[in-house]
């Protein structure tokens, strides 16, 4: 009965997050921390926003105040994660902390073929992080995060530790920023029998700004390469985000190499300090949509 559920669990969260089973778990890491990013083609903006840490820590650098998001994901089926970050500046230094729990409900376990299950269990996940960095020279920044890990499935659990580390270059040429960031980087205790892999990638993107001051529009495209170290994965992700005014912004975006998924679209506003953020992303073989929302409020 255990081993079954085990199975459907491995199965489960692949057609959820289009990984090849058994080369890592805890696949929630691999969803976006905010609907900003998510609607953009998941693979971050390098800028001051809190969910740039999540892709690339150096961007903590960026940060120019105080600020706090919550962000709710509903994910096809029964899946839920909230999250919240919040950033400050602490001796001078900047920090960013995070917190996400992530659920999947409603597994039957049975220890014999009946019409009941025995009993009904969830699958939970959940990190905690802290993030920090500073400029290495001149437009060169780094940053790091460590994150406590853990994972608990019907009678068993694990914990275990994970690195992210990452660099950004501002201004290769005006207004074009490069980055690169090495990912869950680390490990768990064994869960029963096995330690879970964690999903470690390399993620190397660009941001760019463009501006028409003539008609209150910026438009900030990302293009972005993303590498599971564990896997023969590789996508490619395409972005764009367009804000006018300030106030209201339209964002599209594509991902190559999911089976299960492709594009990203999304739309946010903006007032007096606070964020108002939605992602759409739709899901083939008919298995429904994920819909996710932050709110952001800046000091």
């Amino acid at each position: 009965m255990i081993r079954k559920s085990f199975l459907l669990v491995i199965i489960y969260s692949a057609i959820l997050f289009g990984q090849d089973a058994g080369n890592s778990g805890l696949s929630f890491l691999k969803n976006g921390a905010s609907a900003r990013s998510i609607s953009a083609g998941d693979i971050g903006q390098l800028n001051g926003d809190l969910s740039s840490v999540f892709y690339n820590p150096a961007s903590i650098n960026f940060q120019e105040s105080a600020s706090i998001m919550f962000t709710h994901q509903a994910w096809i089926q029964d899946l839920r994660s909230e999250i919240l970050n919040t950033g400050f500046t602490f001796w001078g230094l900047p920090f960013n902390v995070g917190v996400n729990t992530t659920k999947m409900s409603g597994f039957e376990a049975r220890s014999n073929p009946t019409d009941e299950p025995d009993a009904t269990f969830d699958v939970n996940f959940f990190y905690g992080s802290i993030s920090t960095g500073f400029t290495l020279y001149e437009k060169l920044d780094f940053g790091i995060s460590i994150k406590y890990l853990y994972e608990s499935f019907l009678s068993d659990d694990a914990s275990g530790t994970g690195y992210d580390f990452g660099l950004i270059y501002s201004d290769v040429i005006d207004d074009l920023t490069i980055g690169a960031s090495l990912r869950n980087i680390g490990s768990m205790d064994k869960l029963r029998e096995e330690k879970t892999q964690l999903p470690s990638d390399l993620i190397l993107n660009s941001t760019y700004k463009l501006i028409f001051s003539s008609v209150s529009l910026n438009v900030n495209p990302v293009i972005g390469v993303q590498k599971f170290l564990e896997s023969d994965d590789l996508h490619i992700h395409f972005g764009a985000e367009t804000i006018y005014k300030e106030q209201f912004s339209l964002r599209l975006g594509y991902i190559t190499g999911y089976d299960s998924k492709g594009f990203t679209a999304g739309a946010g506003v903006y007032w007096n300090g606070f964020n108002i953020d939605y992602a759409f992303v739709p899901f083939n073989f008919g298995i429904g949509n994920a819909n996710t929302i932050s709110l952001m409020y800046t000091f």
